[in-house]
This record gives C-alpha cells, sequence and structure tokens, in this order.
C-alpha cells in the first residue's frame, strides 16, 4: 500500500478544515499554502499575530491568499470560547479570568476550534512539546466515549507481505504513555483497533505483546498485559484479540500452535500493542531500520476529534502528511 497517497487521495475527498495553532512557524506557513493549493484541506486557519504569521509568509515567498489567518486575543470568539472553556475547567479551579487568559493560548485555541466545531481537525507540535498538544486535547476535546487515555501509534508498511495487512501493520503506543497500567493498556488496545480500522482499512486483530505466553513466565508485568486482556473482554468489543504473546508467538503460526494452541489470532495479526514505551520505541525503530520498513507517525489516537502531534524537527513534506492524515479521519 502507499500510506501516504491513500491518506491524501482521502483527505481530498473529504475536504475538511484545518486548524494550524503555530501559524507562525515557517514550515507551518509552507505547509498551509501547499495543503490548500493541492485540496487536502477545503479551509486552513492559522492562528497567531496576524503581522508575525504575515511576515513569516514574506521570509518564505508565502502568498496567503485564501488562507485563513486568526489572532484569538483579538477575535470576535474570545468571550464565547472563553465562557465553555470555563465550564470545562471549573471543576479544576478554573475562574473565568483565567479562562480568558488561557483560551487565547493558539493551541488550547486551536482545540477549541475543533470542539466547538468550527474546524474538523488540528495538528500542532512543530514548536510546542507534544505535552503541550496532549494538554489542550485532552482539556478541551477528551478522549473517545469509553476511553480515559489518550495515545499514539506507527503505522509501518512495506514489510513481508505475510505478516499483517499485507505487510501494514498498527504499533501502539509508541510514543505517548510510558508504563501504562492494566487499564490504561486496554485503552491503547482498543484505540490501536480503531486506528486499524481507518489507515488499514481492515478487521483488526490484536496481540498485546510480553516477554510471556501465556504463563510461561511469572511477573508483575506480565500480570499486566493478562489483567489488560481481562479488561477488554469484559468491554465485549468487535475486534479479535489475545494476550499475553511473545513477538514470535503473535506472528508466527507454527511458534503459536506450540506456545497458545488455539488462538484466535493466529496467523491474522495486524496490530501490535506493546507492554509499554520501551518496547514499542525500540520495537517499531528496530522494524524500521533493521527490516527496511517505513514508519509513519506516530498518529494521536483515543481523542474525541482527530488532533495530530508534529515532531519539532519535522519537515514542510512531514508537516502535510501529518495533517493529510488527520484529516483524513474527520467525520
Amino acid at each position: 500500500m502507499n500510506f501516504v497517497i491513500e491518506m491524501k487521495e482521502r483527505a481530498i475527498s473529504m475536504s475538511k478544515r484545518l486548524v494550524l495553532p503555530e501559524g507562525t512557524e515557517p514550515r507551518i506557513v509552507m505547509a498551509a499554502r501547499i495543503l490548500l493549493d493541492e485540496g487536502i484541506a477545503g479551509s486552513v486557519v492559522l492562528l497567531g499575530k496576524i503581522a508575525d504569521i504575515q511576515e513569516a509568509a514574506k521570509k518564505e515567498g508565502v502568498n496567503l491568499q485564501g488562507i485563513q489567518t486568526v489572532s484569538p486575543a483579538a477575535d470576535p470568539n474570545l468571550t464565547k470560547y472563553s465562557e465553555v472553556y470555563y465550564e470545562l475547567r471549573k471543576q479544576k479551579g478554573m475562574t473565568p479570568e483565567q479562562a480568558r487568559i488561557d483560551i487565547a493560548d493558539t493551541m488550547r485555541w486551536g482545540a477549541m476550534m475543533v470542539h466547538m466545531g468550527d474546524a474538523d481537525a488540528m495538528v500542532g507540535g512543530a514548536e510546542k512539546a507534544t505535552s503541550d498538544v496532549l494538554r489542550a486535547g485532552l482539556s478541551i476535546i477528551g478522549t473517545l466515549p469509553g476511553l480515559k487515555t489518550a495515545s499514539s501509534c506507527f503505522v509501518m508498511t512495506d514489510m513481508d507481505p505475510q505478516y499483517g495487512a499485507g505487510g501494514a501493520m498498527i504499533f501502539s503506543d509508541c510514543a505517548v504513555v510510558p508504563n501504562p497500567t492494566s487499564s490504561q493498556l486496554a485503552d491503547i488496545a482498543e484505540s490501536a483497533c480503531f486506528s486499524c480500522r481507518e489507515f488499514l482499512n481492515t478487521e483488526p486483530v490484536a496481540a498485546l505483546l510480553s516477554f510471556s505466553t501465556k504463563d510461561s513466565a511469572k511477573h508483575d508485568d506480565v500480570t499486566k498485559v493478562k489483567s489488560a486482556v481481562d479488561i477488554l473482554k469484559g468491554r465485549n468489543l468487535d475486534f479479535v484479540f489475545d494476550g499475553e504473546l511473545q513477538a514470535d508467538a503473535a506472528l508466527v503460526p507454527s511458534v503459536l500452535d506450540k506456545k497458545a494452541p488455539g488462538s484466535p489470532v493466529r496467523g491474522k495479526v495486524n496490530v501490535l500493542v506493546f507492554p509499554n514505551l520501551d518496547a514499542g520505541n525500540i520495537g517499531y525503530k528496530l522494524v524500521q531500520r533493521l527490516g527496511k520498513a517505513q514508519a509513519f507517525g506516530p498518529f494521536l489516537q483515543g481523542f474525541a476529534k482527530p488532533i495530530s502531534d508534529l515532531s519539532r524537527g519535522a519537515s514542510v513534506e512531514d508537516i502535510v502528511t501529518t495533517c493529510a492524515v488527520t484529516l483524513s479521519r474527520a467525520k
């Protein structure tokens, strides 16, 4: 599969509205022009001081025609957005005065645009830390019904076609939750399966990984994965999963037959759920570098509406791709 082309084509067909909170960042300004010119986004909003956005565009030779620019502190929606933000956060000690100050932050403003339906998707993180993107998303947009955990996934492609969906798989979580609890791990698995449907257009089959297969080892880390599987069983989900499984058992039918005979995931796994961030981050990079796979992401998952985080070293092309993927998830 050509993941990037598929996501761009889907986004073009949907013509959704995108908000970019870091509107004064040169790479963001250049990406905004490409996104609009290629029709990947139906509309693009850049947030920041208008003069600063215009100066960044001038330096890069970018024509801002057709691109919306918004300065939150001077926008007519400031009162409305601050009132909504106050209602969302008042149980956490927020005051109306502080809400008005906080919502003028471009990352929160972008999240509020998505929450209010004034934009369909948000992409940030070219300048701000991942924690800033997550904080804005969690405090304003929130997570999907039934989930409490936001996480991430990588779309891995160009692997041996005998694995996953013709050589494509979802790896999760590789970027957000360092040491998930059993409940968080169950949320990560559920979100990763949603991502599998969205990105790979196939029914998910998930393996929750461990260094143990079906009690071959006793350890608190193994118990955590087993408990996550039990939590998933209690949710009556509409996808196939199993665990705890070692990676070779999850991927190779003959190994699974020896270690976990009768497993429902035999020969069908397309979602790998890692027990912690160490395993996930190391795992995807080993497959990428040694297996020469393509790794796309990380893409945030588990949020009620589409938002994504960027690497601060992202190229303009990376930003365009991430925006296309995020827009493709909009309803």
